[in-house]
């Protein structure tokens, strides 16, 4: 996003029910059952959801205790947790099917370890890393407010609050902020379409909705009520993987920084951390985010990139799109290649990967999320490299 000037800048979001976040729902619940009876288990599944029916397909290398008959039953678990009890898609009556098999042996012989060999990358690949301090977490602002408001209403709508009785799992936000001078200082637009039960009409959704954006914004940010777009189409019952065949990958922007940077080739949802389309995006994100948080720059775009079968990165590029206070890009990129091995195995060791916590990953972003240390989960959100990045750089 350009730092000059005033200009107008959208990210949207989808919630957990959302026909392809049911598939990346299902997708990571496969490997965390994988990775919860072997933490060295590969996996790459790819679900389909529609009309009652669920189909698994992929690769996998992992105990036989993990069956298809056990995998079907959690994706079923995976539905009813969402919500879906609905003639159309409900988790008592969807077919399912696995066809999961064997992972490639080609793949296999490239990635494990052997002899003097270290774990190769499991494919080739770039991946990109972002940070910007326009919010707390530390995301940029558009996707951040998106996320937010679609997770208090499943937050609300889960705890059976009376303020969103009658809303249904499926939803979609979209926020637009104006910038000036490369800061956010107001939404313009919002638009909020959600899933709903039969006979609620528009006006009473807009009745449950307003107080709940409104509550999510800072002060003084809401959009003026000709821009506040409230299920615009009037009518959204029909809903979930019964109005919309979904698949696992298709909400890669989403899942990251809303459009604010750049993407890689390969999503995340349903690949174990030795690929690094995962792995490599999650310490990407980690590294620009301790730069921004050690106070060294107000943006940071990070890229690394990998060839398949080799451990040790190609390539590691920094940009501080011009924000950079005193820090020499060439010298951070050799700083942070030294504070963080960026081979698969230093990865998934340093930021303990090798673990079912994957599932929370699933909706509302894999970013800007706050690291559990209890249960593990996004660890790539720590910003525990600040001191020696301050140090590196004299501050």
């Amino acid at each position: 996003m350009r730092d000059k000037g005033e200009y107008l800048f959208t990210s949207e979001s989808v919630s957990e029910g959302h026909p392809d976040k049911v598939a990346d729902r299902i997708s990571d619940t496969v490997l965390d059952a994988f990775l919860a009876a072997d933490p060295g288990s590969r996996v790459a599944c790819e679900t389909l959801v529609t009309t009652n029916r669920i189909v698994l397909a992929g690769e996998t290398r992992g105990p036989a205790s993990v069956t298809s008959e056990y995998l079907m039953h959690l994706a079923r678990m995976a539905v009813r947790d969402i919500g879906y009890d609905q003639a159309g898609f409900s988790w008592k009556h969807a077919h399912v099917e696995c066809h999961l098999h064997a992972q490639s042996s080609d793949i296999a012989v490239g990635v494990d370890a052997s002899g003097n060999k270290d774990e190769g990358a499991g494919d080739q690949g770039i991946m990109f890393g972002y940070a910007s301090d326009e919010t707390a977490s530390l995301m940029p602002a558009p996707i951040h407010y998106a996320h937010l408001i679609l997770r208090t209403v499943s937050e609300l709508r889960r705890a059976g609050d009376e303020r969103v009785a009658g809303l249904l799992p499926d939803a979609k936000s979209q926020v637009t902020l104006r910038y000036v001078d490369g800061k956010p200082v107001a939404a313009t637009s919002i638009v909020v379409s959600t899933q709903h039960e039969e006979g609620m009409d528009q006006a009473e959704i807009k009745r449950c909705l307003i107080p709940i954006i409104e509550g999510t914004l800072p002060k003084g940010w809401m959009c003026e009520e000709d821009e506040l777009y409230i299920n615009p189409t009037g009518k959204f019952v029909i809903g979930g993987p019964d109005g919309d065949a979904g698949l696992t990958g298709r909400k890669i922007i989403v899942d990251t920084y809303g459009g604010a940077a750049p993407h890689g080739g390969g999503a995340f949802s349903g690949k174990d951390p030795t690929k690094v389309d995962r792995s490599a995006a999650y310490a990407a994100r980690y590294l620009a985010k301790n730069v921004v948080a050690a106070d060294l720059a107000e943006r940071c775009t990070l890229q690394i990139s990998y060839a398949i079968g080799v451990s040790h990165p190609l390539s590691v590029y920094v940009d501080l799109h011009g924000t950079g206070r005193d820090v020499e890009e060439a010298k951070l990129e050799k700083v942070l290649r030294d504070l963080m091995n960026l081979t698969p195995r230093g990865i998934r060791e340093h930021l303990n990967l090798n673990r079912p916590i994957y599932v929370p990953t699933t909706a509302y972003g894999h970013f800007g999320r706050s690291p559990d240390e209890l249960l593990g989960t996004f660890t790539w959100e720590r910003t525990d490299l600040v001191p020696e990045l301050k140090t590196a750089f004299a501050r």
